[in-house]
């Protein structure tokens, strides 16, 4: 109760909060936390939102980060920067490990949590400076294909594709180590802030371009090879989910399509399964829907409407 303000008009908030306060307290997910710790060790959404921030700031020194990068001592700057994300990201990591270690019922003398999160970070930043090489080609192609860009500088500080890309990429070395949650949980970030849904666990070449980039899709299992452009609107997914004897769909089987390198697939194109292959060098028009294979060079669009023009009066 706040100084000056009548017991009466709060007695009423403390008996709700009496009643249903203990109980919120133990929600769902609580009982998954780790059993020897009087804390509720879950990891963080925000933590992890913080820590790509941070990571994002590394990649893009002076334009993403939080404060100029000083040229001369600027190893100094990166290296603090990476001992602070590595020690927070390790521990956000290991949290995650441990729900679905309890999750997946792994045997009580587990102990490779704390180990597969360091490694997990490791591989992370041995992969930075791959990354960092494999963004200026995304860069330079979203540079080189389209016109309205007066500089990479605009599409660094502005490009919702360079934020999803680089969050993908970013999330898809942890997701390599089997790091569970925190990948899906940076991608979701940047399908958020901006409209591009690509999944962790897809493979994806160097100078990839999303022109616009709102509502496009990327399933899990695609593999999209080098100098691919989309365009809005763009799905690339699942055309149905085999199930099990028990009617739960099977996991870990390839379920989203192939692109070749070298291919343009224009706005709200639909294409989707497993087997589904778009050759080398091929583009896919506007709002086409393709659920099979198209040799290398192919150009598949609809056949062209013919509107109907009715004259003035």
């Amino acid at each position: 109760m706040s100084k000056g303000q009548p017991e009466a008009e709060s007695a009423w908030l403390e008996r709700v909060l009496d009643t249903v306060g203990g109980q919120v307290a133990h929600c769902c997910l609580c009982h998954h936390a780790r059993k020897d710790k009087k804390t509720c060790n879950l990891p963080s959404q925000q933590a992890v939102a913080d820590v790509l921030d941070e990571l994002i700031g590394v990649l893009f020194p002076g334009c993403h980060g939080k404060c100029p990068l000083l040229l001369n001592v600027r190893h100094i700057q990166v290296k603090d920067q990476l001992r602070e994300i590595g020690s927070k990201l390790a521990y956000q990591a290991e949290q995650a490990c441990r729900y679905q270690c309890e999750h997946d019922k792994c045997p009580p003398d587990c102990r490779d949590c704390e180990q597969q999160a360091r490694q997990a970070v490791e591989h992370l930043f041995g992969s930075l400076p791959t990354i960092q090489r494999t963004l200026e080609q995304d860069i330079q192609a979203a540079y080189n294909g389209d016109p309205a860009a007066r500089s990479p500088m605009e599409i660094v500080m502005s490009y919702p594709c360079i934020m999803a890309i680089a969050t993908y990429r970013l999330a898809h070395a942890l997701y390599e180590k089997k790091i569970p949650l925190i990948p899906r949980v940076m991608t979701e970030l940047a399908h958020g802030r901006t409209g591009i849904d690509i999944h962790p666990g897809a493979t994806i070449g160097p100078a990839f371009f999303i022109d616009h980039g709102t509502g496009v899709v990327i399933g899990e299992t695609c593999v999209i090879g080098r100098n691919v452009k989309l365009y809005q609107g763009v799905t690339l997914g699942a055309v149905s989910f085999p199930k099990d004897e028990n009617g739960n769909p099977i996991k870990g089987i390839k379920r989203h399509p192939e692109v070749g390198d070298n291919v343009t697939i224009y706005a709200e194109a639909t294409i989707l399964g497993g087997d589904t292959v778009i050759g080398t060098g091929s583009e896919i028009g506007g709002n086409v829907w393709l659920t099979h294979s198209v040799q290398p060079n192919s150009k598949v669009y609809n056949v062209q409407p013919a509107p109907k023009v009715k004259p003035a009066e």
